[in-house]
């Protein structure tokens, strides 16, 4: 017995001793790579030559030429569908925007005349109030109409009205859509396996390389803007409504067979209406997608706050931009906490509904007519405005009068000491030594089959010929995330720790993952000016709220009984955080460094107007020239790296989860 275990211990340290000399192998030759002369590694091994690149920009642009110009289905070509469903969507739209921004109008441009208004302010806020009220009480009630009274006070309620019309129609072609493909997802489990690498895609191909297709099929416009924002919205839907038809139980299937219904009667009247509660959450994931696509969308066309928040980041309007931004967050919250109430809220007796919705309609169209005879019921009075504009100006003014010397410093000695060799370190890097020790990972964490996955992805980027920009795109994020994750982690155990402390931090880190990203981007430039520096500011506060709210949920869920059991054995304050809550809470904090990153690789697009050299430069120069095949290669290469992050960090934190013999569970 003793021979045998001792013959395990040298195993074990022989195990170990080889994986550190793999690694320590695979960093010695990350050095030598840096510190070289570049003519001592062959040129193939740091960019794949052009003719071994697999040229699929310029396959994937001849197939959308074909299909623009000759694809026919017979009786109408493919130019003619799309236009068709360009034409629908118009309809929609025009119709929603008349509701709630133009009014009804005859003729097109400055030509057009306004035959009937739009809703007064007033009936908006109050349908608002009206509808927090019924879902949750006084308190919802006053959220919801304060909002949309706090957009007309500070003069964004054309703006906002306007956004409010593209979600109207954005909101329900998303949530039907995703249902449907939930449906067939779950119904074919072919369907499922093809649409699950899709949905992986969707989720992590940056936002800007699909505008470029729905450039070249749809045009500028409004309508591309309103598919751009559902196809963004749509996959959380999808797979919730999958989730949440398998999690139907079983008693309430078996009772719906015992009725005898059909297969369409077991979807529609049993396994829909168990599965409403979680189905809302999807409802109310597509509302807060939606609004986050409004800035982006307003790139081609769309209008509304986005279009205010991105003027105000090109004449470098910090206060007008803000201004603009904050008002989506604060659209964003009333229509969350709306929605999360209808989500919750208990069943009430049909009658009781049918008449609160006459009521509603009556209090709307008395509203409606008062604002014909009384142009300050349907119009906020200008003299009765506020703007915070000009005081946030100043302060940027004043933090550079005073503190210009102190900040450029900062940012000097960082560029010069931190960010600057480690991105050259990165692109120093071959492509042959990365994807082998990707692929070692791969193995070690989870077998031959993710070893296989992480190196084809990373074989994928270096035969795109796009090599080097996504070292560069990698030194970006991997940099900010471990900032994020610097400031975010020890905020996130604070948090966990302290219930006065959380209520705090919880209302900043809504605010930052509500706020859009391009938002940022205007005061760190205006302190910063151009560049990674800036770049990586940017970065950080978008991405930090995932590393800062998984840890606290860590920290917060560890069971009672092991932290009484740690306190019954002497542990002191620290002992318990560092030798139980932190351990316990390390798979959860791997799943929020997971978002972070993805997070973070979702701004690089973004960063790329900031003067940065990576994929999400590429991504949009391929957009202002609507070359398809260049930017929907580039964010594929994106969504690889997005990928292999999520795949390696996941497999760990499972492992570790293991090891501890529980689950994780995500906030």
């Amino acid at each position: 017995m003793t021979t045998a275990v001792a013959f395990d211990d040298r195993s074990h340290d022989f195990k170990a001793s080889t994986l550190v000399a793999v690694w320590i192998g695979f960093a010695a030759l990350a050095v030598a790579s840096f510190a070289l002369p570049e003519s001592t590694v062959p040129a193939w091994m740091r960019e794949v030559p052009p003719q071994w690149r697999l040229g699929l920009d310029t396959a994937i642009s001849n197939f959308m030429k074909w299909l623009v110009n000759d694809a026919t289905f017979g009786l109408f070509t493919f130019r003619e569908a799309t236009r068709s469903i360009s034409d629908f969507l118009n309809v929609l739209l025009t119709a929603a925007t008349a509701i709630f921004s133009t009014g009804i109008l005859r003729g097109s441009g400055s030509t057009a005349v306004q035959l009937a208004p739009p809703l007064p302010w007033v009936a908006v806020v109050g349908i608002m109030a009206a509808l927090g009220y019924r879902f949750g009480g006084i308190r919802l009630a006053l959220l919801a109409g304060g909002a949309f009274l706090y957009l007309a006070v500070f003069g964004q309620w054309a703006s906002a009205m306007t956004t409010l019309a593209s979600i109207a129609i954005a909101v329900p072609l998303g949530v039907i859509g995703g249902i449907l493909f939930g449906i067939l997802g779950y119904r074919v489990p072919l369907a499922r396996r093809i649409m699950e690498p899709v949905l992986d895609l969707m989720q992590t191909v940056p936002i800007f390389a699909y505008l470029i297709p729905i450039l070249f099929l749809f045009g500028f416009g409004p309508v591309s803007a309103l598919i751009a924002t559902v196809i963004y919205a749509m996959p959380p839907m999808v797979r919730v409504t999958m989730t949440a038809l398998e999690s139907v139980p079983n008693e309430i299937v078996e009772y719906g067979t015992m009725s005898g219904t059909t297969r369409r009667q077991m979807l529609f009247k049993v396994m829909l209406p168990a599965a409403r509660p979680q189905l809302l959450v999807g409802v109310n994931q597509v509302i807060m997608l939606s609004l986050n696509m409004v800035i982006i969308a307003s790139m081609i066309g769309a209008g509304g706050l986005g279009y205010e928040v991105l003027t105000s980041l090109r004449r470098l309007d910090i206060g007008r931009g803000l201004e603009a931004g904050l008002a989506i967050v604060v659209l964003a919250i009333a229509l969350d906490r709306l929605s999360q109430a209808y989500a919750s809220r208990r069943l009430t007796v049909q009658g009781d509904g049918q008449r609160f919705a006459i009521a509603l309609l009556a209090f709307t169209v008395i509203i409606y007519v008062l604002g014909l005879i009384f142009p300050a019921v349907a119009i906020y009075p200008a003299s009765l405005k506020l703007s915070t504009a000009p005081w946030w100006g100043e302060a940027v003014k004043w933090i550079n009068i005073h503190f210009f010397d102190t900040l450029d410093a900062i940012k000097s000695a960082l560029l010069l000491n931190v960010l600057i060799p480690i991105k050259r370190f990165m692109v120093a890097q071959t492509w042959v030594l990365v994807t082998a020790a990707l692929a070692f990972a791969g193995w070690r964490l989870g077998g031959a089959r993710l070893s296989v996955l992480v190196a084809a992805l990373a074989l994928f980027i270096a035969f795109n010929g796009l090599w080097e920009k996504a070292m560069v795109s990698v030194y970006l994020v991997g940099i900010s995330v471990i900032v994020a994750s610097a400031i975010g982690i020890p905020l996130g155990i604070l948090g966990g720790l302290s219930d006065r402390f959380w209520r705090v931090l919880e209302a900043v880190i809504d605010t930052l993952q509500t706020l859009p990203s391009f938002v940022y981007l205007i005061p760190v430039v205006m302190l910063f000016r151009v560049g990674d520096f800036t770049a990586m500011i940017a970065i950080v506060l978008y991405a930090l709220a995932p590393a800062v709210r998984y840890t606290a949920h860590g920290i917060r869920n560890v069971q009672p009984t092991l932290i009484e059991a740690g306190t019954a054995a002497g542990c002191t304050p620290f002992q318990l955080l560092t030798k139980i809550r932190l351990p316990l809470a390390t798979p959860i904090i791997l799943l929020g460094i997971n978002q972070t990153v993805m997070l973070a690789l979702s701004m690089l697009v973004i960063t790329a107007l900031v003067g940065t050299r990576d994929l999400g430069q590429e991504v949009y120069i391929a957009l202002t020239k609507a070359d398809v095949g260049r930017g929907l290669v580039a964010g594929l290469c994106v969504a690889a790296i997005a990928i292999i992050a999520d795949r390696l960090i996941q497999t760990a934190a499972k492992r570790l989860a293991a090891g501890q013999g529980g689950r994780t569970r995500e906030p």
